[in-house]
Protein backbone atom coordinates (compact mmCIF):
# COMPACT_ATOMS: atom_id res chain seq x y z
CA UNK A 1 0.00 0.00 0.00
CA UNK A 2 1.27 3.44 -0.52
CA UNK A 3 3.34 5.03 2.35
CA UNK A 4 1.22 6.96 4.73
CA UNK A 5 4.00 9.70 4.63
CA UNK A 6 3.35 11.00 0.98
CA UNK A 7 2.90 15.04 -0.07
CA UNK A 8 -0.56 15.97 1.47
CA UNK A 9 -1.35 16.96 -1.75
CA UNK A 10 -0.29 13.55 -4.01
CA UNK A 11 -3.54 11.80 -4.84
CA UNK A 12 -4.74 9.46 -2.33
CA UNK A 13 -5.20 5.80 -2.53
CA UNK A 14 -8.99 5.80 -3.11
CA UNK A 15 -8.78 8.56 -5.78
CA UNK A 16 -6.20 5.97 -7.95
CA UNK A 17 -8.72 3.10 -7.11
CA UNK A 18 -12.03 4.92 -8.25
CA UNK A 19 -10.65 5.01 -11.67
CA UNK A 20 -12.53 2.53 -14.21
CA UNK A 21 -12.43 2.47 -17.54
CA UNK A 22 -15.81 2.18 -18.56
CA UNK A 23 -16.76 0.24 -21.74
CA UNK A 24 -19.34 1.57 -24.29
CA UNK A 25 -19.76 4.87 -22.43
CA UNK A 26 -21.11 3.93 -19.06
CA UNK A 27 -20.69 2.32 -16.35
CA UNK A 28 -22.41 -1.09 -16.87
CA UNK A 29 -21.95 -2.69 -20.22
CA UNK A 30 -24.27 -5.62 -22.02
CA UNK A 31 -27.58 -5.11 -19.31
CA UNK A 32 -30.71 -5.81 -21.51
CA UNK A 33 -33.21 -5.17 -18.59
CA UNK A 34 -35.93 -7.64 -18.00
CA UNK A 35 -37.02 -6.08 -14.89
CA UNK A 36 -40.16 -7.98 -13.92
CA UNK A 37 -39.10 -11.27 -13.12
CA UNK A 38 -39.73 -12.09 -10.08
CA UNK A 39 -36.55 -13.50 -8.29
CA UNK A 40 -36.45 -15.66 -5.15
CA UNK A 41 -34.38 -12.93 -3.01
CA UNK A 42 -37.57 -10.51 -3.44
CA UNK A 43 -39.97 -13.36 -3.10
CA UNK A 44 -38.69 -15.30 -0.46
CA UNK A 45 -38.58 -18.33 -3.10
CA UNK A 46 -36.36 -21.00 -3.53
CA UNK A 47 -32.98 -19.65 -5.95
CA UNK A 48 -33.62 -19.41 -9.63
CA UNK A 49 -30.95 -22.16 -11.37
CA UNK A 50 -29.04 -21.97 -14.20
CA UNK A 51 -31.53 -24.19 -15.95
CA UNK A 52 -30.46 -23.39 -19.57
CA UNK A 53 -27.07 -24.01 -20.69
CA UNK A 54 -25.17 -21.31 -22.39
CA UNK A 55 -24.58 -22.10 -25.79
CA UNK A 56 -22.18 -19.39 -26.27
CA UNK A 57 -18.60 -19.85 -26.42
CA UNK A 58 -16.38 -18.49 -24.11
CA UNK A 59 -13.04 -16.88 -25.79
CA UNK A 60 -9.90 -16.53 -23.18
CA UNK A 61 -8.90 -13.19 -22.41
CA UNK A 62 -6.02 -12.05 -20.32
CA UNK A 63 -6.47 -12.31 -16.71
CA UNK A 64 -4.77 -8.90 -15.92
CA UNK A 65 -2.89 -6.17 -18.04
CA UNK A 66 -0.35 -5.03 -16.40
CA UNK A 67 0.51 -0.94 -16.67
CA UNK A 68 3.92 -0.25 -17.39
CA UNK A 69 4.02 2.99 -15.27
CA UNK A 70 1.23 5.37 -14.10
CA UNK A 71 1.64 8.83 -15.15
CA UNK A 72 2.62 11.05 -12.63
CA UNK A 73 -0.62 11.67 -11.42
CA UNK A 74 -1.63 15.29 -11.57
CA UNK A 75 -0.27 18.66 -12.47
CA UNK A 76 -0.40 19.79 -8.86
CA UNK A 77 1.26 16.72 -7.49
CA UNK A 78 4.05 17.58 -5.21
CA UNK A 79 7.32 18.11 -7.24
CA UNK A 80 8.81 15.07 -4.49
CA UNK A 81 6.12 12.60 -5.01
CA UNK A 82 7.21 9.01 -6.29
CA UNK A 83 5.21 7.76 -9.52
CA UNK A 84 2.87 4.82 -8.59
CA UNK A 85 3.12 1.57 -10.28
CA UNK A 86 -0.23 0.56 -11.75
CA UNK A 87 -2.09 -2.60 -12.48
CA UNK A 88 -5.62 -3.39 -14.81
CA UNK A 89 -8.28 -5.98 -14.35
CA UNK A 90 -10.53 -6.55 -16.45
CA UNK A 91 -13.80 -8.20 -16.25
CA UNK A 92 -17.18 -7.92 -18.21
CA UNK A 93 -20.06 -6.24 -17.74
CA UNK A 94 -17.62 -2.88 -15.81
CA UNK A 95 -14.58 -3.37 -18.31
CA UNK A 96 -10.80 -2.01 -16.77
CA UNK A 97 -10.41 -0.89 -13.64
CA UNK A 98 -7.06 0.18 -12.45
CA UNK A 99 -5.27 0.31 -9.14
CA UNK A 100 -2.18 1.90 -7.97
CA UNK A 101 -2.12 -1.03 -4.74
CA UNK A 102 -3.93 -3.87 -3.53
CA UNK A 103 -7.30 -3.10 -2.03
CA UNK A 104 -7.33 -3.23 1.43
CA UNK A 105 -11.23 -3.88 1.82
CA UNK A 106 -13.57 -5.49 -0.75
CA UNK A 107 -17.32 -5.81 -0.64
CA UNK A 108 -18.41 -8.79 -2.33
CA UNK A 109 -22.22 -10.07 -2.98
CA UNK A 110 -22.15 -13.66 -3.16
CA UNK A 111 -20.24 -16.30 -1.19
CA UNK A 112 -18.62 -17.51 -4.39
CA UNK A 113 -16.71 -14.31 -4.32
CA UNK A 114 -15.75 -14.10 -0.38
CA UNK A 115 -14.56 -18.08 -1.00
CA UNK A 116 -12.41 -16.80 -3.09
CA UNK A 117 -10.55 -13.91 -1.31
CA UNK A 118 -10.17 -16.48 1.49
CA UNK A 119 -8.37 -19.17 -0.52
CA UNK A 120 -6.21 -16.36 -1.43
CA UNK A 121 -5.14 -15.08 1.72
CA UNK A 122 -7.28 -11.88 1.86
CA UNK A 123 -10.37 -12.94 3.69
CA UNK A 124 -10.06 -10.21 5.97
CA UNK A 125 -10.54 -7.82 3.93
CA UNK A 126 -13.99 -9.21 3.07
CA UNK A 127 -16.63 -6.54 4.36
CA UNK A 128 -20.13 -8.13 2.82
CA UNK A 129 -22.49 -10.83 2.02
CA UNK A 130 -25.76 -10.07 0.70
CA UNK A 131 -27.22 -12.77 2.86
CA UNK A 132 -25.14 -14.73 5.55
CA UNK A 133 -27.01 -17.63 5.97
CA UNK A 134 -26.08 -17.98 1.71
CA UNK A 135 -22.49 -18.22 2.60
CA UNK A 136 -21.60 -21.81 3.52
CA UNK A 137 -18.27 -22.01 5.85
CA UNK A 138 -17.98 -25.32 7.21
CA UNK A 139 -15.00 -26.69 5.06
CA UNK A 140 -12.92 -23.78 6.68
CA UNK A 141 -12.92 -26.09 9.81
CA UNK A 142 -11.01 -28.72 8.09
CA UNK A 143 -8.19 -26.66 7.03
CA UNK A 144 -5.56 -25.09 10.20
CA UNK A 145 -5.27 -21.71 10.43
CA UNK A 146 -8.30 -20.74 7.89
CA UNK A 147 -11.45 -19.35 9.04
CA UNK A 148 -13.46 -16.32 8.67
CA UNK A 149 -15.51 -13.46 11.01
CA UNK A 150 -19.00 -14.64 9.05
CA UNK A 151 -20.99 -12.30 11.81
CA UNK A 152 -18.45 -9.45 11.24
CA UNK A 153 -19.45 -9.21 7.22
CA UNK A 154 -22.26 -6.51 6.57
CA UNK A 155 -25.03 -8.12 5.52
CA UNK A 156 -26.11 -6.01 2.21
CA UNK A 157 -30.10 -7.56 2.12
CA UNK A 158 -32.75 -5.86 4.10
CA UNK A 159 -36.04 -6.06 2.80
CA UNK A 160 -33.66 -4.81 -0.19
CA UNK A 161 -30.19 -4.01 -1.18
CA UNK A 162 -30.38 -0.13 -0.04
CA UNK A 163 -27.09 2.85 -0.77
CA UNK A 164 -26.48 3.40 2.65
CA UNK A 165 -24.34 -0.09 3.47
CA UNK A 166 -21.90 1.17 0.44
CA UNK A 167 -21.13 4.54 2.52
CA UNK A 168 -20.53 3.11 5.63
CA UNK A 169 -18.25 0.52 4.60
CA UNK A 170 -16.53 2.80 2.54
CA UNK A 171 -15.08 -0.07 0.68
CA UNK A 172 -12.11 0.23 -1.28
CA UNK A 173 -13.47 -2.09 -4.33
CA UNK A 174 -17.25 -3.63 -4.62
CA UNK A 175 -16.31 -6.80 -5.81
CA UNK A 176 -20.46 -7.06 -7.46
CA UNK A 177 -21.57 -7.26 -10.74
CA UNK A 178 -23.57 -4.25 -11.06
CA UNK A 179 -26.31 -5.58 -13.03
CA UNK A 180 -27.41 -8.31 -10.41
CA UNK A 181 -28.75 -4.58 -8.58
CA UNK A 182 -30.25 -3.40 -11.72
CA UNK A 183 -31.91 -6.14 -12.94
CA UNK A 184 -31.40 -8.92 -10.36
CA UNK A 185 -33.30 -6.81 -7.87
CA UNK A 186 -34.43 -4.03 -9.89
CA UNK A 187 -33.58 -2.06 -6.87
CA UNK A 188 -31.29 0.50 -8.60
CA UNK A 189 -30.83 2.13 -11.73
CA UNK A 190 -27.70 3.43 -13.60
CA UNK A 191 -27.41 7.33 -11.35
CA UNK A 192 -27.25 4.74 -7.97
CA UNK A 193 -24.36 2.70 -9.54
CA UNK A 194 -22.76 5.70 -11.02
CA UNK A 195 -23.35 7.52 -7.41
CA UNK A 196 -21.47 4.91 -4.90
CA UNK A 197 -19.26 4.10 -8.11
CA UNK A 198 -17.91 7.91 -8.00
CA UNK A 199 -18.18 8.78 -4.02
CA UNK A 200 -17.33 5.02 -3.05
CA UNK A 201 -15.38 3.01 -5.08
CA UNK A 202 -15.51 0.96 -8.66
CA UNK A 203 -17.81 -2.49 -9.53
CA UNK A 204 -15.67 -5.63 -10.63
CA UNK A 205 -17.62 -8.91 -10.56
CA UNK A 206 -19.77 -11.23 -13.07
CA UNK A 207 -22.56 -13.02 -12.18
CA UNK A 208 -21.18 -16.62 -12.42
CA UNK A 209 -23.09 -19.33 -10.04
CA UNK A 210 -25.96 -19.91 -12.36
CA UNK A 211 -26.69 -18.92 -16.49
CA UNK A 212 -30.37 -18.11 -16.41
CA UNK A 213 -30.81 -14.57 -16.37
CA UNK A 214 -31.91 -12.96 -19.12
CA UNK A 215 -30.01 -9.79 -18.49
CA UNK A 216 -26.96 -11.49 -18.67
CA UNK A 217 -26.01 -11.02 -22.01
CA UNK A 218 -22.33 -10.23 -21.71
CA UNK A 219 -19.62 -12.87 -21.26
CA UNK A 220 -19.89 -15.98 -18.71
CA UNK A 221 -17.03 -16.76 -16.46
CA UNK A 222 -16.28 -20.14 -15.33
CA UNK A 223 -15.66 -20.68 -11.53
CA UNK A 224 -11.49 -20.57 -12.01
CA UNK A 225 -12.00 -17.84 -14.67
CA UNK A 226 -13.44 -14.95 -12.27
CA UNK A 227 -10.54 -16.84 -9.19
CA UNK A 228 -7.92 -16.23 -11.68
CA UNK A 229 -9.20 -11.95 -12.02
CA UNK A 230 -9.82 -11.94 -8.16
CA UNK A 231 -6.13 -13.13 -8.16
CA UNK A 232 -5.39 -10.45 -10.40
CA UNK A 233 -6.84 -7.70 -8.33
CA UNK A 234 -4.88 -9.02 -5.13
CA UNK A 235 -2.10 -9.67 -7.02
CA UNK A 236 -2.06 -13.59 -5.82
CA UNK A 237 -0.90 -14.79 -8.76
CA UNK A 238 0.90 -17.61 -7.27
CA UNK A 239 -1.68 -18.51 -4.46
CA UNK A 240 -4.10 -19.13 -6.97
CA UNK A 241 -2.01 -21.12 -9.66
CA UNK A 242 -0.81 -23.39 -6.52
CA UNK A 243 -4.82 -23.69 -5.43
CA UNK A 244 -4.95 -24.24 -8.93
CA UNK A 245 -2.43 -27.07 -9.08
CA UNK A 246 -4.73 -29.13 -6.25
CA UNK A 247 -7.94 -28.71 -7.70
CA UNK A 248 -6.17 -30.07 -11.31
CA UNK A 249 -4.47 -33.25 -9.95
CA UNK A 250 -8.07 -33.72 -7.88
CA UNK A 251 -9.90 -33.74 -11.22
CA UNK A 252 -7.49 -36.07 -12.81
CA UNK A 253 -7.28 -38.03 -10.31
CA UNK A 254 -11.33 -38.34 -9.87
CA UNK A 255 -11.61 -39.07 -13.18
CA UNK A 256 -9.42 -41.70 -13.20
CA UNK A 257 -11.08 -43.88 -10.79
CA UNK A 258 -14.69 -43.02 -11.91
CA UNK A 259 -17.06 -46.27 -13.02
CA UNK A 260 -17.79 -45.98 -17.19
CA UNK A 261 -20.94 -44.18 -17.97
CA UNK A 262 -23.13 -46.71 -17.00
CA UNK A 263 -21.83 -47.36 -13.94
CA UNK A 264 -22.95 -44.17 -12.92
CA UNK A 265 -26.23 -43.48 -11.21
CA UNK A 266 -28.25 -40.27 -12.24
CA UNK A 267 -29.42 -37.20 -10.09
CA UNK A 268 -32.17 -35.13 -9.62
CA UNK A 269 -30.58 -31.93 -8.40
CA UNK A 270 -34.16 -29.98 -6.76
CA UNK A 271 -34.57 -27.37 -3.56
CA UNK A 272 -36.85 -29.06 -1.20
CA UNK A 273 -35.65 -27.57 2.11
CA UNK A 274 -36.19 -29.44 5.44
CA UNK A 275 -39.11 -31.92 5.69
CA UNK A 276 -39.73 -31.59 2.30
CA UNK A 277 -43.29 -31.81 0.78
CA UNK A 278 -42.46 -30.83 -2.55
CA UNK A 279 -39.49 -30.09 -4.48
CA UNK A 280 -38.49 -27.52 -7.06
CA UNK A 281 -35.78 -28.89 -9.94
CA UNK A 282 -33.25 -27.71 -11.24
CA UNK A 283 -30.98 -29.62 -14.16
CA UNK A 284 -27.92 -30.66 -13.32
CA UNK A 285 -26.46 -30.61 -17.07
CA UNK A 286 -27.19 -27.08 -17.05
CA UNK A 287 -23.93 -24.56 -17.07
CA UNK A 288 -22.80 -22.57 -14.02
CA UNK A 289 -20.08 -22.57 -11.43
CA UNK A 290 -22.17 -24.00 -8.79
CA UNK A 291 -23.04 -26.92 -11.08
CA UNK A 292 -18.99 -27.70 -12.14
CA UNK A 293 -18.31 -29.93 -9.10
CA UNK A 294 -21.05 -32.52 -10.71
CA UNK A 295 -19.63 -32.27 -13.99
CA UNK A 296 -16.21 -33.77 -12.60
CA UNK A 297 -18.26 -36.96 -11.29
CA UNK A 298 -19.35 -37.29 -14.97
CA UNK A 299 -23.11 -36.95 -13.13
CA UNK A 300 -26.19 -37.47 -15.70
CA UNK A 301 -29.42 -35.79 -15.09
CA UNK A 302 -32.50 -37.61 -13.92
CA UNK A 303 -34.85 -34.92 -15.49
CA UNK A 304 -33.03 -35.03 -19.13
CA UNK A 305 -35.73 -35.97 -21.26
CA UNK A 306 -38.64 -35.70 -18.94
CA UNK A 307 -40.24 -32.79 -20.80
CA UNK A 308 -39.45 -31.27 -17.10
CA UNK A 309 -37.60 -27.59 -16.83
CA UNK A 310 -35.36 -26.46 -14.30
CA UNK A 311 -36.47 -23.75 -11.93
CA UNK A 312 -35.73 -19.93 -13.46
CA UNK A 313 -36.98 -16.68 -12.99
CA UNK A 314 -39.87 -17.58 -15.33
CA UNK A 315 -40.73 -20.93 -13.68
CA UNK A 316 -41.52 -21.99 -10.65
CA UNK A 317 -43.18 -25.26 -11.19
CA UNK A 318 -42.50 -27.94 -8.59
CA UNK A 319 -42.97 -31.59 -8.39
CA UNK A 320 -44.72 -33.57 -5.41
CA UNK A 321 -43.56 -36.88 -4.58
CA UNK A 322 -45.98 -38.56 -6.59
CA UNK A 323 -44.49 -36.91 -9.53
CA UNK A 324 -41.20 -37.54 -8.50
CA UNK A 325 -41.72 -40.92 -8.08
CA UNK A 326 -42.71 -41.07 -12.01
CA UNK A 327 -39.11 -39.91 -12.42
CA UNK A 328 -37.73 -42.28 -9.82
CA UNK A 329 -34.31 -40.66 -10.12
CA UNK A 330 -31.17 -43.05 -9.08
CA UNK A 331 -30.30 -40.48 -6.43
CA UNK A 332 -31.22 -37.07 -5.02
CA UNK A 333 -29.31 -33.88 -4.61
CA UNK A 334 -31.22 -31.48 -2.25
CA UNK A 335 -30.80 -28.32 -1.73
CA UNK A 336 -32.02 -26.60 1.38
CA UNK A 337 -31.48 -23.18 2.73
CA UNK A 338 -30.01 -24.83 5.58
CA UNK A 339 -26.93 -26.13 3.59
CA UNK A 340 -24.81 -25.57 6.33
CA UNK A 341 -26.49 -28.74 8.32
CA UNK A 342 -23.91 -31.49 9.07
CA UNK A 343 -24.50 -34.93 7.42
CA UNK A 344 -26.04 -35.87 10.56
CA UNK A 345 -28.12 -33.22 10.49
CA UNK A 346 -29.54 -33.29 7.11
CA UNK A 347 -30.19 -37.27 7.83
CA UNK A 348 -32.36 -36.45 10.87
CA UNK A 349 -34.03 -33.67 9.04
CA UNK A 350 -34.65 -34.40 5.45
CA UNK A 351 -33.37 -37.80 4.75
CA UNK A 352 -35.71 -39.53 7.73
CA UNK A 353 -38.60 -37.63 6.78
CA UNK A 354 -38.67 -38.63 3.30
CA UNK A 355 -38.13 -42.04 5.04
CA UNK A 356 -41.71 -41.80 6.51
CA UNK A 357 -43.69 -40.26 3.58
CA UNK A 358 -45.73 -42.80 2.21
CA UNK A 359 -44.66 -41.85 -1.12
CA UNK A 360 -41.05 -40.83 -0.48
CA UNK A 361 -39.83 -44.23 1.15
CA UNK A 362 -40.78 -45.38 -2.80
CA UNK A 363 -38.18 -43.57 -3.95
CA UNK A 364 -35.00 -45.76 -5.61
CA UNK A 365 -32.82 -42.66 -4.34
CA UNK A 366 -34.28 -43.18 -0.60
CA UNK A 367 -34.52 -46.77 -0.72
CA UNK A 368 -30.88 -47.06 -1.62
CA UNK A 369 -29.56 -44.29 0.31
CA UNK A 370 -28.39 -42.07 -2.11
CA UNK A 371 -30.02 -38.91 -1.03
CA UNK A 372 -27.28 -36.35 -0.24
CA UNK A 373 -26.80 -32.48 0.60
CA UNK A 374 -27.29 -30.41 -2.78
CA UNK A 375 -24.06 -28.01 -2.23
CA UNK A 376 -23.99 -24.46 -2.01
CA UNK A 377 -25.48 -22.37 -4.82
CA UNK A 378 -22.64 -19.91 -4.27
CA UNK A 379 -19.33 -22.32 -4.90
CA UNK A 380 -16.39 -20.74 -4.37
CA UNK A 381 -13.01 -22.50 -5.33
CA UNK A 382 -12.76 -24.10 -1.73
CA UNK A 383 -16.19 -25.26 -1.70
CA UNK A 384 -15.54 -26.57 -5.30
CA UNK A 385 -12.70 -28.81 -3.81
CA UNK A 386 -14.74 -30.03 -0.76
CA UNK A 387 -17.67 -30.79 -2.93
CA UNK A 388 -15.52 -33.17 -5.69
CA UNK A 389 -14.64 -35.38 -2.78
CA UNK A 390 -18.00 -35.17 -0.79
CA UNK A 391 -19.27 -36.49 -4.41
CA UNK A 392 -16.61 -38.41 -5.53
CA UNK A 393 -16.98 -40.80 -1.83
CA UNK A 394 -20.78 -40.48 -1.43
CA UNK A 395 -21.65 -41.67 -4.86
CA UNK A 396 -18.70 -43.90 -5.64
CA UNK A 397 -17.30 -45.51 -2.18
CA UNK A 398 -15.75 -48.70 -3.67
CA UNK A 399 -13.37 -46.80 -6.12
CA UNK A 400 -13.03 -43.76 -3.37
CA UNK A 401 -12.80 -45.88 -0.36
CA UNK A 402 -10.43 -42.95 1.92
CA UNK A 403 -12.49 -40.62 3.12
CA UNK A 404 -10.15 -37.81 1.90
CA UNK A 405 -8.84 -37.00 -1.29
CA UNK A 406 -7.60 -32.98 -0.61
CA UNK A 407 -4.52 -32.51 1.00
CA UNK A 408 -5.53 -30.14 4.07
CA UNK A 409 -2.32 -29.01 5.56
CA UNK A 410 -1.00 -28.59 1.84
CA UNK A 411 -4.03 -26.17 0.89
CA UNK A 412 -4.09 -24.82 4.48
CA UNK A 413 -0.42 -24.08 4.05
CA UNK A 414 -1.24 -22.30 0.77
CA UNK A 415 -3.90 -20.15 2.30
CA UNK A 416 -2.22 -18.99 5.22
CA UNK A 417 1.73 -18.64 4.52
CA UNK A 418 1.57 -18.28 1.05
CA UNK A 419 3.75 -20.29 -2.02
CA UNK A 420 7.68 -20.41 -1.23
CA UNK A 421 9.47 -19.07 -4.29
Amino acid sequence: MADDARADDAPSRREYLQYAAVVGGGLVAGCSGSGDAETPERTGSPEPADARADAATETATPTATPASEVAEATATEAPTATPRQSYLVTMEPVGTVEFDEVPETVAPFTADYVDMLVALGHGDAAESIWLQARYKTLHYEELPGVSIDLEGLTELWSDGVSKEPFYEMDADLHLIDPNALTDWFQAWDQSDLEEIRGNVAPFLGNVIFRRTDDWHDYRYYTLYDAFEKVAAVVQERERYEAIREIHDELVADVGARLPAPDGRPNAALVWGGEEPDEFYPYRLSGNGANKEHFRVLGLSDAFADTGIDGLSTTDRGSLDYEAMLEVDPDSLLVRTHGEGLSREAFEERVVEHMRDHPVGGELTAVQEGRVFRGGPIYSGPLHKLFMIERYATGYFPAEFSEDELIDRDRLASIITDGVEA
